[in-house]
């Protein structure tokens, strides 16, 4: 298989730096073919090597005693009884959803699900993070049009309940919004299903639908940066992929009964870099070597490459590694459910990927090179310095700010995204999308499992430290205010190029961050994502780690559905420092860029406090839970009187104290008949406890500052519809 040598375009086309290619033909003592260079393109970008970042993912926590399966398959597994467990990741489709915001975003949803029911486990939910450009800008109304309904599209069709998820507005993703998607699916903890292969001459499989053109070179694009060429951001839409819900649904109900009837040794979806990924990475796993025969793959366009078939990113797509002797039971289950099914190859003794394709070996290629072995960076990094000078609260009164941020795009209602979902389906879901972390029911017992993903990207540029831990710990907050035991979590890790040292330096301090959070809250990172390269023209976006976790709530007659009762008393569960900066009032009233911020999280306090509202709500001493985090005291106060319709009047107090970003807090409701109660239990365990006020009228009275709830519910429901209704003279 003697080759040329490659053009400096071909190999810069490829994501290939001059070394790497060099390199590679170092590892063969040959020019790789085109096929070979497309292979080594595909499982040597950063989406698939993870060649930037391995060096500190290694540092994350992923143990603990919940934990059934960690990073390094297709979706972390923490246990919840002796019988049941959870699977659940979080992946980006950020690129792919710029390009083509429906199909992006839609097989985002696929991808995401694939990932789940991959392990064995049935989905029972979807979250979304959604990073877009700036909320004036013509192009971010558009992609958020077009992601929302491609999300809507394919977890409606699907049939899985989306729960919640977050959405925010900056500038710096004007050219690079991000999509990040979440699920999560119930097994059986002994019917759990893993991607390393195992047995020599065992048979692999392909299943699903046919192979396309769609997303050839996909896995390598979402490695790329963009510029601020419409045009050349437009060719790349044929690495996009299409998706298919409907037939989906069928691959997932054709690959459990495939996994019922013990045929399968190893199983795994193609997701980036398709027929590629997915075969090597099984192989590597399980130490064999993978032959395939490209003639015996289902195809649905004529005159297909071999470089095409390997690096496809059709969707709805499996491989598997099934039992000798099985192939015709497992072929039987896939005609039954009308989807395509082929014995393409079989695993070898030798460290080889070998290919052929018209009675051709087109590829020959040592497969640990391509896969463990493959290139890791210890990219340098540096930590900005910061100014120590703490932004000043602007001139303003606490009715002025309330209205100021219940008005913005940020901190407004999203109800006209999640209201385009279908979040009741299943007819498990207990708490729809609106505050802290979404409940939903399982089947045919008392648990209830809390969802939430969470992130600061501005506090993380401002200190990437401070802000890993603060997603952290919000989430964290999240599940327990509505009653659930943090279990795990799942990472996405989205920023810029990686050869920037200060973006490298984001990085290294966000993972750091992050890191000490789980330790000391006991919650471990047990899947996840990095998405580098999210710039444009050498513009990066804001560092945007993150975090979605998953608790337990034992009992669901005892968890917070986020309802408040008329004359419940408002207390503040833990410590409030009124120097702590304001960060959210300040930046939507400023606009300016913030240098530092007084923001720290005292991560004993997080777990003292958590801890403390679980019992609470063990023992039914308050009615509802919500975490304080951006805007405050004053803008929780104002979620929770808009989610109940039901106003309040509390204390008298200054804008540093309303609006100031201090963590380990939560906003409690307590029925007056229990408050003794409480305030009892608080003092035994030294915990801070301040009363705010009532629940109670159609006001919101914070002391002399008074808005209607009328007033401030318009303004809170109405800004993202008015906005994508071109209501509010936007340019």
């Amino acid at each position: 298989m003697k080759s040329k040598d490659h053009s400096p375009k071909i190999i810069e086309s490829h994501g290939l730096t001059t070394d790497e290619y060099n390199q590679i033909k170092r590892i063969l003592n040959r020019t790789p073919n085109i096929t070979e260079l497309g292979i080594f393109s595909a499982m040597w970008n950063e989406h698939c090597s993870y060649k930037s970042s391995r060096k500190w993912l290694k540092e994350l926590p992923s143990n603990g005693d919940q934990v059934i399966c960690g990073p390094g398959e297709n979706a972390g597994i923490v246990a919840i009884d002796k019988k049941l467990a959870l699977a659940f990741k979080m992946e980006s489709h950020n690129h792919p959803s710029y390009i083509e915001p429906f199909n992006g975003a839609a097989t985002g949803v696929g991808g995401i699900l694939r990932d789940v029911f991959t392990m064995g486990a049935r989905p029972i939910a979807v979250m979304n993070s959604l990073s877009m450009g700036s909320a004036d800008n013509i192009k971010t109304k558009e992609i958020l049009r077009g992601v929302v309904k491609g999300i809507s599209h394919y977890g409606n069709s699907f049939g899985v309940p989306n729960v919640g998820g977050e959405l925010r507005f900056h500038t710096t993703y004007n050219g690079n919004c991000l999509v990040n998607a979440f699920a999560a699916g119930l097994l059986n903890r002994d019917e759990i299903f893993y991607s390393k292969a195992s047995g020599v001459d065992s048979k692999i499989v392909y299943m699903g639908a046919k192979t396309g053109r769609d997303g050839v070179g996909g896995a390598s694009m979402a490695s790329e940066s963009f510029d601020s060429d419409d045009e050349r951001n437009k060719a790349k839409r044929p690495s996009v992929q299409i998706g298919d819900p409907f037939l989906e649904k069928k691959l997932m109900e054709a690959c459990f009964e495939l996994m019922r009837s013990g045929c399968v040794i190893a199983i795994q979806d193609m997701g980036a870099a398709g027929l590629t990924c997915s075969s090597i990475e099984m192989g590597d796993k399980g130490n064999l070597g993978i032959y395939l025969n490209l003639d015996k793959v289902p195809l649905r366009e004529d005159k297909m490459t071999a470089y095409e078939i390997m690096l496809s990113e059709s969707q709805e797509r499996m491989l598997a590694v099934i039992k000798p002797g099985h192939e015709s039971l497992a072929k039987e289950i896939f005609n039954k459910w009308d989807l395509d099914f082929a014995v393409i190859g079989n695993t070898t003794p030798e460290d080889k990927l070998v290919i052929n394709f018209q009675e051709k070996i087109v590829a020959d290629l040592p497969l640990k090179c391509l896969a463990d072995q493959a290139p890791q960076y210890d990219r340098p990094w540096t930590t900005n310095k910061r100014s120590r000078s703490y932004p000043e609260l602007p001139e303003t009164s606490i009715k002025d700010a309330v209205e100021i941020l219940l008005s913005s795009p940020n901190h407004c209602s999203k109800r006209w995204v999640w209201e385009q979902y279908d979040h009741m389906i299943l007819n498990k879901t207990l708490k729809r999308p609106s505050l802290d972390a979404a409940v939903t029911k399982i089947n045919d017992t008392n648990y209830g499992l809390a969802f939430s993903c969470d992130s600061n990207p501005i506090l993380c540029s401002i200190d990437p430290f401070e802000g890993g831990k603060q997603a952290v710990a919000e989430c964290y907050r999240n599940l327990v205010s509505s009653g659930g035991t943090p279990l795990a979590i799942t990472d996405n890790l989205n920023f810029g190029s990686p050869e920037d040292p200060v973006i490298m330096g984001q990085f290294v301090n966000c993972i750091k961050g992050i890191k000490e959070a789980c330790i000391k809250l006991n919650f471990p990172v047990v899947s996840g994502n990095v998405s580098f390269y999210n710039q444009t023209d050498g513009k990066s976006i804001l560092p945007t780690p993150t975090i979605a976790g998953v608790g337990l709530i034992e009992n669901i007659s005892k968890q917070s559905l986020g309802w408040v009762n008329k004359d419940d008393f408002y207390y503040v569960v833990g410590t409030t420092n009124t120097k702590a900066t304001a960060l959210a009032l300040i930046t939507e009233v400023s606009q300016a860029k913030v240098e530092d911020v007084n923001i720290k999280v005292d991560l004993e306090q997080e777990k003292r406090n958590g801890q403390f509202i679980l019992h609470l709500f063990s023992n039914k001493l308050i009615s509802n839970a919500h975490d304080v985090s951006d805007g405050g005291i004053a803008l929780a106060l104002c979620e929770l009187a808009l989610v109940n319709d039901l106003g309040f009047e509390v204390i008298a107090g200054s804008l540093e104290y309303f609006f100031n970003e201090t963590q380990a807090r939560y906003i409690i409701s307590v029925n007056p008949l229990k408050e003794n109660q409480l305030t009892s239990l608080a003092k035994e365990q030294d915990i801070a406890l301040t009363k705010l006020g009532v629940a109670k009228g159609a006001k919101l009275c914070f002391g002399s500052n008074i808005l209607t709830l009328a007033h401030v519910n318009d303004l809170y429901h109405n800004v993202i519809s008015n906005m994508m209704e071109n209501k509010n003279n936007l340019n």
